[in-house]
């Protein structure tokens, strides 16, 4: 909850600017971060009251903050929010029990200090997660642009099915695999190598806030940096996949990742590939942070709670 109500705010505030600048017509996607997971959006009709078609005359990201808590409320700065959380929360709940569980059944076959379990156990956890989220998040978009009832949304889902077969509802998890998986890897390798360090210099048994913050801001941001291209192409190939389905656009030739990263390339130059590098480390250092300072602590407390009872029943 403290990453939604921090890294929130920002992605709002990106997405008004956008839209200001390039007003959404309908079925033209953005990208929608809650700090957990990005979601992809499908704009509503022209008429239609959502947040992000909300008139504001902004001259920057600070103008655009005051603006919003001055004439519409400060509530407006997690707008969009509550229908992300059904699949970020219990997403991001499977994401880190796998991993503990993950990290304790390879320390029993590897050995305590191996160090490869940390990437082995958040390739995997990421694997399952995002194979799991993937046609809910396909369904759930397809539910806000349509406004389909369940049953309706049943016979689009199953036509759907009967047409392309049960891999349609997997696409464009490809390009998510390739950004998170690696991301995974590379933020818990990072993260336990940076903690153990952190903890031998304070001489601490256990990771404090500080520890725990620091190593989870430092670790999320070079796994940004690295896998920054596969975002770029996942966000790329998402929006183009969902404009093509509501705005009944053809499917453009290239659709593997590497073609798309190709044409980014051919059109950008290299710098294409790292496009919007500083929105996304302050976006991913500080829910990285966040998340995983709040996890250890949780952890922590109710171990020494468990603890207390066993000794004291």
């Amino acid at each position: 909850l403290i990453c939604f109500i921090l890294v929130t705010p920002l992605d709002v505030i990106k997405t008004r600017l956008q839209a200001q600048s390039n007003p959404f017509p309908k079925g033209k996607c953005f990208v929608y971060s809650n700090g957990l997971m990005d979601h992809i959006c499908v704009c509503e009709n022209g008429d239609s009251k959502a947040w992000y078609k909300k008139p504001g005359h902004f001259k920057g990201t600070l103008d655009a903050f005051v603006k919003i808590i001055q004439i519409e409320g400060i509530k407006s700065l997690w707008s969009g929010l509550p229908p992300t959380l059904i699949m970020a929360l219990p997403t991001t709940v499977i994401y880190f029990t796998c991993y503990d569980q993950l990290s304790e059944a390879l320390k029993s076959g590897l050995g305590k200090d191996d160090e490869h379990i940390p990437v082995l156990a958040g390739s995997l956890s990421r694997f399952g997660s995002v194979t799991v989220v993937s046609p809910l998040e396909l369904i759930r978009t397809r539910m806000q642009y349509r406004k389909l009832s369940y049953k309706q949304l049943y016979t689009c889902v199953s036509s759907k099915v009967a047409i392309d077969g049960w891999f349609s509802l997997w696409r464009g998890w490809t390009s998510t695999v390739l950004r998170d998986v690696p991301f995974s890897a590379m933020y818990w390798y990072n993260y336990e190598r940076f903690k153990k360090m952190m903890c031998k210099e304070a001489g601490a048994r256990e990771p404090t806030f500080f520890i725990a913050f620091t190593s989870g801001a430092a670790s999320g941001s070079i796994a940004a940096v690295i896998t920054l291209p596969f975002d770029v192409v996942k966000t790329h190939r998402q929006t183009e996949l969902w404009e093509s389905e509501t705005l009944k656009f053809p499917q453009r030739q290239c659709t593997s990742t590497w073609a798309v990263m190709r044409k980014i390339v051919a059109k950008n130059g290299i710098t294409g590939l790292f496009a919007g590098i500083i929105p996304r480390l302050f976006k991913v250092a500080p829910a990285c942070a966040i998340m995983i300072s709040t996890y250890e602590c949780g952890k922590s407390f109710f171990s020494h709670f468990n603890e207390k009872m066993d000794q004291h029943p």
